[in-house]
C-alpha cells in the first residue's frame, strides 16, 4: 500500500488529516511532528506525497521544504500564512501545491488534490512546443502532477505520436509554431478524435482575443495565456482531465456491459451501422459471429449463477485477448457475445475463430483448489453480405443455432 507522510506539529490536526485520508484514500498514512522525526520517515521510506507544514519547532522557516525536495519526495504545503509574496516565494519552489489551513474546505481540498494525483498516473500529456525551453518548464509541471510526459517540437511530429500512442489523453500546443501551427494541429487532430476521446489546451503569448475564440471554436477544450501562474496552469489542467474522465463514465455507463466492461448490445448496433456504411465504399471485409457457451444453464445450475457470471468474465477476457484493438467484442447478454474481425478474409477469419475455440476448450476456470471448470463454446459466422445489420444479425444467429444442433463445440462459417 502507498504511504504518505504528514508533518504537522499540532497533533490534533496531524491525527485528524491522518484519519481522513485513511478513510478517503485508502493510503498508509506517517505522521511527523518535527523535522528530526520526518527525517527519519523521509530516509527510511518513499511517499506517494509528503504534506509539509512550513512552521514546525525545529524547522520554523520552511526549512523541511527544501530538504524534502531534496529527497526527491512530491510535497504538498501547509500553512496559516496567507501574505501573498511569501506565498509566491514557496510556489516558486517544485511544490506540488500550497494550501493554507483552516477549515473542513481546506481539508477536504486536501484530500481531492491526493485523489487527484493518483489518478493523474493513469494518463499521459502530449506537449507540443517549438520553444526547448518552454518544452521542458512544461514537462517539469507536469510531472509534478504525477502526469507522464512526451513533448515534440512540432505538430507533425504530435500528430505521428497521436498516430502510434493511444494512451494520450491531453494535448498542450503553442500557437506560434513553424510549418504547422497550433489552431492548424488542433483542426487536424480533431479529424480523428472527439472530445471525449482526447483534450486539447492551446496555450499562446498572442493578446489577439480572437486566437482564443477561434481555438475554442475550432475543438480545444481551454486556453492558457502566457505567461501563466503555476496554481492556474495546474488547475486547468486538472480540470480538463477531471471533465475528460466524467465524460468516459458516462459514455462507459451506456455503451458497456456492467459484467464484464465489453462493448454492450446498443453499442454494438450503432457502431456497426457507421462501419458498415464506412466499408460500403471500399472493398473492407469483415467477418460477423456470434458465440455462445454450451451448456451454461447447468454450469448455472450446479454452481450458481455467482459461479456462472465469472465464467463469463473468464471467457470475456479470452476473446478480448484473442482480438486487436480494431475488432469489436460486445456481450447481447446471458452467455451470448458478438465479434466483429475487421479488414480480414474469409480463410484468416475460420483460422482465428477456431483458435478462440480452441483456446477457451483448453481453458478452465478454478472454483477452489479442488475443483475447476471446463466449457466449451459454439460459433456461428458469416462474412460481409448486402442485407441490413438487423438481417446480418439474424442470419448469423440461425448459423450459431446451427453450430449448436450438430453438436456443440464447433464453428460454422457461412
Amino acid at each position: 500500500m502507498e504511504k504518505i507522510l504528514v508533518v504537522e506539529d499540532n497533533k490534533t490536526l496531524a491525527k485528524l488529516i491522518a484519519k481522513k485520508i485513511k478513510a478517503t484514500l485508502k493510503f498508509d498514512v506517517d505522521i511527523a511532528y518535527t523535522f528530526k522525526e520526518a527525517k527519519l520517515f523521509i530516509n527510511a521510506y518513499k511517499y506517494f506525497v509528503t504534506l509539509v507544514d512550513l512552521n514546525i519547532p525545529d524547522a520554523p522557516n520552511g526549512e523541511i521544504v527544501d530538504y524534502v525536495l531534496k529527497k526527491e519526495q512530491a510535497v504538498i504545503v501547509l500553512s496559516g500564512n496567507i501574505d501573498k509574496e511569501f506565498r509566491k516565494k514557496i510556489l516558486q519552489k517544485e511544490i506540488i501545491d500550497y494550501v493554507t489551513k483552516g477549515g473542513m474546505n481546506d481539508m477536504n481540498y486536501i484530500i481531492n488534490a491526493i485523489h487527484r494525483l493518483h489518478k493523474n498516473k493513469q494518463h499521459t500529456v502530449l506537449v507540443v512546443d517549438d520553444s526547448m525551453v518552454t518544452r521542458l518548464h512544461m514537462k517539469i509541471l507536469l510531472e509534478n502532477l504525477f502526469f507522464k510526459v512526451i513533448t515534440v517540437a512540432h505538430g507533425e511530429e504530435a500528430l505521428g505520436i497521436l498516430d502510434t500512442d493511444s494512451n494520450i489523453s491531453l494535448v498542450l500546443t503553442d500557437y506560434s509554431m513553424p510549418v504547422m501551427n497550433g489552431l492548424e494541429l488542433t483542426l487536424e487532430i480533431r479529424k480523428n478524435y472527439t472530445k471525449d476521446e482526447l483534450s486539447i489546451i492551446a496555450l499562446s503569448s498572442n493578446e489577439d482575443d480572437e486566437i482564443n475564440a477561434m481555438f475554442l471554436k475550432h475543438g480545444a477544450n481551454d486556453y492558457i495565456r502566457k505567461p501563466f501562474l503555476k496554481e492556474e496552469f495546474s488547475c486547468r489542467i486538472n480540470n480538463t482531465i477531471e471533465s475528460l474522465e466524467n465524460l468516459n463514465l458516462i459514455i462507459n455507463h451506456a455503451n458497456r456491459d456492467y459484467l464484464t466492461g465489453l462493448y454492450n448490445r446498443n453499442y454494438f448496433f450503432t457502431h456497426m451501422s457507421d462501419y458498415i456504411n464506412e466499408v460500403s465504399q471500399n472493398t473492407e471485409k469483415y467477418a460477423l459471429g456470434m458465440i455462445n457457451i454450451d451448456n451454461f444453464k447447468n454450469i448455472n445450475d450446479i454452481y450458481g449463477h455467482e459461479i456462472g457470471d465469472k465464467i463469463i468474465i473468464h471467457l470475456s477476457e479470452i476473446l478480448t485477448s484473442a482480438t486487436n484493438h480494431r475488432d469489436l467484442v460486445a456481450r447481447f447478454g446471458g452467455e451470448e457475445f458478438c465479434i466483429v474481425l475487421k479488414n480480414i478474409n474469409r480463410f484468416s477469419a475460420k483460422e482465428i475463430f477456431e483458435r478462440l475455440r480452441e483456446s477457451v476448450a483448453k481453458s478452465y476456470f478454478l472454483v477452489n483448489e479442488n475443483k475447476e471448470i471446463r466449457f466449451t463454446i459454439s460459433v456461428g459466422a458469416t462474412m460481409n453480405s448486402d442485407e441490413s445489420l438487423d438481417e446480418i444479425v439474424d442470419h448469423t444467429e440461425m448459423i450459431l443455432h446451427k453450430a449448436k444442433q450438430e453438436g456443440k463445440d464447433r464453428v460454422i462459417l457461412d
